[in-house]
Order: structure tokens, then C-alpha cells, then sequence
């Protein structure tokens, strides 16, 4: 029997035990196709600015690719050949208003009674619909919501100009599908960031999780006495893991907005910030485990839970492991939520805004060590790359209060370490399981802010700065980190122990590698996949390359140039009739950092 594609995408682990390719041939590695969605040009300026990056991971059903585009586009690509078999546009015949990228999709298989399979593909739109097509033909479900779309928006009380988004692919569970949105961050008032399970063959909601718990619900005296009330935020925007064999669905449950200022809901509210077991067949709460106290730092969990067992003195246990972006990795057995390593409460700056009451502790692992830098920036941490970044960044320093992890933004310009780029971004991490090890890349930028009054606004205060607005970063104009590098890192976790493996330098600024200077590390969002072969794929470098590092070691064994950065996971997947171990990649640029846009879906191949 060939070995399948990859581990079950339900646990996130992103495990494939295909071992054609190996450090030993991995240097031999070509493109053996590039699919073009028609969208961008290739590899091509953009003159215009900042364009929503195509951060699909493609997901193979039968033979073929399925992946989103930038404007919440379906399509099919034969998985050998690298053509289109059928598109499905959302937005035919209608004017698309919104802009968040679909990050991918979900499959779910229906076995009749006479043994045949058919497969159902859900996607998400950037105007809050759910969408199943066949998988043969891409043409919409009718039997599910009576046309194939179920707009998500009237069950959650999504007025006419308030954002509402399924960008991340669905859980799914037996016959259930189960989503989360993505939801307003700048105002407190807003949509549900509810948690639904629908039928997967009707549409019909099946179960709701209140994440803002409601009168008589557990959690519901968390929030202060009419704070609770279309409270916005609190949603599950990234992807949740399913444990088919207990039947559980972890939720990474986001802020509550206004995401920087918090004296409207005072104290510790669930289940803001929470990563949440829930019964997957009824949506029951199992348990769960607040992972920030009242957060003003946009500090969400922005992964999807990574479902690993890890073995630890002989003894084996079904972990849940949460990224995020302070850096932190917290890891729980996942039938009660104990702690694998353990958690301490410990004291944490407070805010001096007015009104403000930030909690006076904050959990932290007590391993694995953070991943990022958590320390306040001195003087002497400062970069020295460049003559002009130095003199930029001595200039930010001495405008700024520097501060470390939980340091809140006040009333002064407050610099802190991480920042809302991580730490982990939501492109999460991979596992290997045979060596225990957990690979997780991460971000080094801090953020910048200050709270000003603002009033006759939703929330009396908000964060701002001279330049950069609410989501400044400690960078210089070239958007160069401002303390020393590393400035994007690859780390390898052993789980068995919960030290870290290794930790390599990720990626090339590509004008500071223009120059001469490499080895620093750079800005990144997009995940790894690891192999039975020992090799760790990883893009998501603002360097437009894809790369291959040794598992055990963290060398770079090979690395390619694509037509843009490739803001996506690679799917590594067995070719379905040529039999051809397959690199697969999302690479069109775009986003916030990428200034090159292209539209290509690039796989890679042995000769």
C-alpha cells in the first residue's frame, strides 16, 4: 500500500511519511510544474500596494489540488499536471466588497450505502459564506442550504457594514462541519464570534458555541454586569483540530475587542483568549485554559492546536500543543488539559491609562523557553547591518519606553517585545513523530504604540503612533527590525523533554542579500511540512525561496527561487497516477511585506 499523503489535516500535525526525497537527493529537486491562477501577473512589481496574499495550502481530494485565491476563488488542479479541471467563483455575477484572504479548505466524505464515496469540498468567503461543491465537478451542493451557500452573517448578528469573514478551511466532524469567523477587532460592539456546527449534508445548524458565554453559562459571570452584550471578538478566526477518536474540537478562541484597550470588560472574561475543548458532537464545553489574561496587546492565539502524542519517561500522552505569538508554546494533555510542562502565574507589568486595570500575572510555561525575543530592548541590542538602520532605529529607541512581554501600551510611546507579528503567526508548526520533534518559525519585530484619549469614540482610549498608526512596528523605514538579528528564526522543539533542538537563522532580507549580508533571518507567515524522508519544507520568507532543512540537524539541505514569497504551507502528496513524490506551494507575494505579486501555484519534483 503506498503511504498517504500526509497525516490526517484534522490533528495539524502536517506529517508526511513519503520518503522518495532525502537530504541525500533533496539538492536534485526541480519544478516540475507551475500552475497560473490567472489573477497577478508573475513575479512582477506591484505598483499599486499592498495586495491580499494567496495563502491557500492546497489540500489533495482524489486527484486533484484544491486551493483558494486571493478573491475567495475555488479551483481544481489536476494534481500530476499541474492544469485546471474547474474553477467555482463566489462572487460570479456580483460585486466583491471585501478582501481577507481564504487561507483554504476543508473535505468531507460521504460513504453510501453501496460503498461509493462522494466528497463534498467547503471554503469560506470574505463575506461570511459557507460553500460546498462537489469535489468531482466543483458545481455547488444544492441539498446544503438549498443552493450550496450558507450565509454565516444572520446568525450571528452582522449588521450591513460590519466585517464578517470565514477565512480560515472548516472542522470537520463525522457528518458535521464547524466554523468560526473572523470578526471586528477595532470596536467592542459587533457580530458573534460564535462557534457553529452545521450538517454537512442540509446546512442546518446542528450546535452553537457561546464564546461570550450567555446568561446561566458556564464563564458568564467573568464579564462585568452588561459588558457582555454584542461583545465582538472572542472568535475563533484560524483553524480548529478535531480529535476523531475522542470526539473533541479545540477552539483557539481570539480577543475581545477593542483589542488594545480593555477597561470595558475589566478582569479576566472567558473565553477571550482561551483554548477550549468542546464535546464535537454537541458543542458541550470539555474543558479549557485561559492563555492571556485581559489582553490589550492583540495577543490571540493565532494557530491552529497541533494534536501530537509525546512520549516523556515511558509514558505516552495525547498532547494539544497552541502556539502563539508571544512565543510561547503551551502544551496540555487533551482529554483534561493538564499541563505537560507545567504552568507558573507570573508578575507582569500594568498599565498606567486611566481606567485600565491589567491582570497582575500572566501564565507561562515552564518550558519549552520562549522562541522569541520576550527581554526589553537595550541600548547595546540595537542593529548594526546597516549604517542608516542603526541611526533610524537609535532615533525610535530614544522616543520609546522599552518594554518586554505583557508590557502595556500607555501613555507614553511604548516599545514591547513580540509584537502582534509574533512569535508564531497562524501558519502554526509541524511535527515529526518519530523524532518528537516540533518545528515552529517565528517572527523577532516588536511593536510600537500609545494610548491616546479619543473621545466620542467606542472606547475612550486607543493605541496609536507618530507613524505606523495602531499596528507600529520596532522597524525603520525599510522596514528593517530595529534590534540585532536574527529576525525570523526556524526552531526545533523535542517534545520528549520540552528543550529546544536547535534553532537556524530563516530566510534573507532581500536588500540587505543584494548587498552581500545574509545568514540574518527575515520576516515570515506560512507554515512547514516535514517527511518521512527527514526534511523540514518550509517558504513563508519575504526572499521569494522555498527551502529544505535537515530534520535532525536544521542545515539547509536545498533551497529554490519562486516566482513570489510564498505566504502558504507546502503539501507534500504522492502523484496519484505518475507515482512522483510532489513539493507543492502557494507563492504570490502580496500581503503587508512582499512587494512582488505573483500568481503561481509551483510544484516541485525529482527528475
Amino acid at each position: 500500500m503506498a503511504p498517504r499523503a500526509e497525516a490526517p489535516p484534522n490533528a495539524s500535525i502536517r506529517f508526511s511519511d513519503l520518503a522518495d526525497i532525502t537530504p541525500a537527493n533533496v539538492g536534485r529537486l526541480q519544478v516540475a510544474w507551475t500552475f497560473h491562477t490567472g489573477e497577478f501577473p508573475g513575479g512582477q512589481p506591484n505598483p499599486t500596494g499592498p495586495v491580499t496574499s494567496m495563502q491557500s495550502r492546497p489540500l489533495l481530494v482524489g486527484d486533484l489540488l484544491i486551493v483558494t485565491t486571493t478573491t475567495s476563488k475555488v479551483l481544481a488542479i489536476d494534481a500530476d499536471q499541474g492544469v485546471e479541471r474547474w474553477r467555482f467563483d463566489p462572487f460570479a455575477g456580483a460585486k466583491r466588497t471585501c478582501e481577507e484572504p481564504v487561507r483554504g479548505t476543508s473535505v468531507w466524505e460521504d460513504r453510501g450505502a453501496d460503498g461509493a464515496v462522494s466528497r463534498t469540498v467547503f471554503s469560506g468567503t470574505c463575506d461570511g459564506r459557507l460553500v460546498a461543491l462537489d469535489a468531482a465537478t466543483g458545481r455547488p451542493r444544492t441539498a446544503f442550504a438549498g443552493n450550496g451557500i450558507l450565509d454565516l452573517r444572520a446568525g450571528a448578528d452582522a449588521r450591513p457594514g460590519e466585517a464578517y469573514a470565514l477565512t480560515s478551511p472548516a472542522a470537520i466532524y463525522k457528518n458535521l462541519v464547524i466554523v468560526g469567523a473572523m470578526v471586528p477587532e477595532e470596536t467592542p460592539q459587533g457580530p458573534s464570534g460564535d462557534v457553529r456546527a452545521f450538517d454537512a449534508r442540509t446546512g442546518r445548524q446542528v450546535w452553537r458555541f457561546h464564546t461570550v458565554p450567555q446568561p446561566g453559562e458556564f464563564g458568564h459571570d467573568t464579564w462585568p454586569e452588561g459588558t457582555w452584550q454584542r461583545r465582538t471578538g472572542v472568535n475563533v478566526w484560524t483553524s480548529m483540530a478535531v480529535d476523531d477518536e475522542r470526539g473533541l474540537v479545540f477552539l483557539p478562541i481570539g480577543s475581545a475587542s477593542y483589542d488594545f484597550y480593555g477597561a470595558d470588560r475589566a478582569g479576566n472574561p472567558l473565553f477571550a483568549n482561551s483554548l477550549v475543548a468542546l464535546d464535537a458532537a454537541t458543542g458541550v464545553r470539555r474543558w479549557h485554559v485561559q492563555l492571556v489574561h485581559h489582553d490589550v496587546w492583540d495577543y490571540d492565539p493565532p494557530a491552529q492546536p497541533i494534536l501530537a502524542d509525546i512520549t516523556r519517561d515511558g509514558v505516552t500522552i495525547p498532547a494539544v500543543i497552541q502556539l502563539t505569538k508571544m512565543g510561547l508554546v503551551f502544551a496540555f494533555d487533551r482529554t483534561n488539559g493538564r499541563p505537560v510542562y507545567g504552568i507558573e502565574e507570573r508578575p507582569v507589568p500594568q498599565s498606567d491609562v486611566s481606567g485600565e486595570h491589567t491582570s497582575a500575572t500572566q501564565p507561562f510555561p515552564v518550558k519549552p523557553l520562549p522562541l522569541a525575543r520576550t527581554t526589553p530592548v537595550r541600548a547595546e541590542d540595537l542593529t548594526r547591518v546597516t549604517e542608516a538602520s542603526r541611526k533610524a532605529c537609535e532615533a525610535l529607541f530614544a522616543s520609546v519606553k522599552s518594554g518586554g512581554i505583557y508590557t502595556p501600551p500607555g501613555k507614553d510611546l511604548t516599545a514591547w517585545f513580540p509584537g502582534t507579528l509574533g512569535g508564531a503567526t497562524w501558519s502554526g508548526g509541524s511535527v515529526d513523530p518519530r523524532l518528537q520533534y516540533l518545528f515552529v518559525n517565528t517572527n523577532e519585530v516588536g511593536a510600537v504604540g500609545r494610548m491616546e484619549p479619543t473621545p466620542g469614540a467606542p472606547t475612550p482610549f486607543r493605541r496609536n503612533s507618530p507613524s505606523g498608526g495602531a499596528y507600529a512596528r520596532f522597524w525603520d523605514s525599510d522596514q528593517l527590525p530595529c534590534q540585532a538579528p536574527p529576525w525570523g528564526r526556524l526552531n526545533a522543539i523535542d517534545l520528549s523533554t520540552g528543550d529546544i533542538a536547535w534553532q537556524v537563522p530563516l530566510g534573507d532580507e532581500p536588500q540587505l542579500a543584494a548587498q552581500g549580508i545574509t545568514g540574518l533571518g527575515t520576516l515570515n507567515l506560512g507554515g512547514s511540512v516535514t517527511t518521512g524522508g527527514g526534511l523540514v519544507f518550509i517558504a513563508a520568507t519575504n526572499d521569494a525561496h522555498i527551502r529544505a532543512f535537515e530534520a535532525r540537524t536544521g542545515r539547509v539541505a536545498w533551497q529554490a527561487a519562486l516566482p513570489a514569497s510564498g505566504h502558504a504551507t507546502p503539501l507534500v502528496y504522492r502523484g496519484p497516477r505518475s507515482g512522483r513524490q510532489f513539493v507543492v506551494i502557494s507563492a504570490s507575494g502580496g500581503g503587508k511585506f512582499s512587494h512582488t505579486v505573483s500568481d503561481a501555484v509551483v510544484a516541485f519534483a525529482l527528475p
